[in-house]
């Protein structure tokens, strides 16, 4: 399908898994359509009810930024011609769902390895480190998160029951330097994130009081 040479080029969003250690890029999904809307929501990080009155204005850290989307995959416009897209014809989206769930799994080799370290008597193991996964939406916001809520609700099946459409919903916590050693990779990410923040608010037009309805602060 033709488009227009002066269209602009449509950006999409989607999560970009790095080594929390070296900082490679080990997989970058893209989500195949942009949702339609994007639930954020702040929980204020505030001295507590009951605190000490004097210390009501101070902020304890970064507010608690969760996330919430739901993202389509289709696999329809490209069954019309299988013989350019065999993966779809074989498969169906099983390779796309499978490149989101295993963010949410250890991996084999790990448990593999955890297992070993059982059974050779090892007293202590240490959790599995996971990749730190970053939710992109634009170059204003690049943000480590970690998906707290995932399902997926599968509404088509080819004739192999392979899944050809589906909807996946996807709640995730923003990563702060409350969460993460502020040495971590992770932290200079949402400081970077939270610098942009504060850019973008100081090219926000300020108000005047009369808006309001009145001359001065009493």
């Amino acid at each position: 399908m033709a488009t227009f040479p002066n269209s602009p080029r449509l950006l999409k969003g989607g999560i970009v898994l790095v080594d929390p250690d070296t900082g490679a890029v080990q997989r970058i999904i893209v989500l195949q359509y942009n949702p339609d809307t994007l639930s954020r929501s702040l929980q204020i990080k505030a001295i507590t009810e009951g605190g000490d009155r004097s210390e009501a204005l101070r902020l304890t850290g970064p507010p608690v930024e969760t996330i919430k989307l739901d993202a389509e995959i289709d696999a329809t416009d490209q069954l019309e011609f299988p013989d350019q897209n065999p993966t779809a014809a074989q498969l169906g989206i099983h390779p796309q769902l499978a490149a989101l769930e295993i963010i949410v799994y250890p991996t084999s080799g790990q448990l593999q390895s955890n297992n070993s370290l059982a059974q050779a008597g090892t007293l202590e193991i240490a959790p599995m480190q996971s990749p730190l996964t970053l939710f992109v939406w634009s170059k204003n916001r690049v943000q480590p998160v970690r998906l707290t809520d995932f399902s997926i609700t599968e509404e088509a099946f080819d004739p192999a029951l392979n899944p050809i459409r589906a909807k996946v919903s996807l709640g995730m916590r923003v990563l702060s330097v409350n969460d993460l050693n502020f040495a971590h990779r992770g932290s200079s990410l949402f400081m970077a994130y939270l610098q942009q923040k504060e850019s973008l608010a100081a090219q926000s037009q300020g108000g005047v009081l009369s808006a309001l309805g009145i001359n001065r602060i009493p």
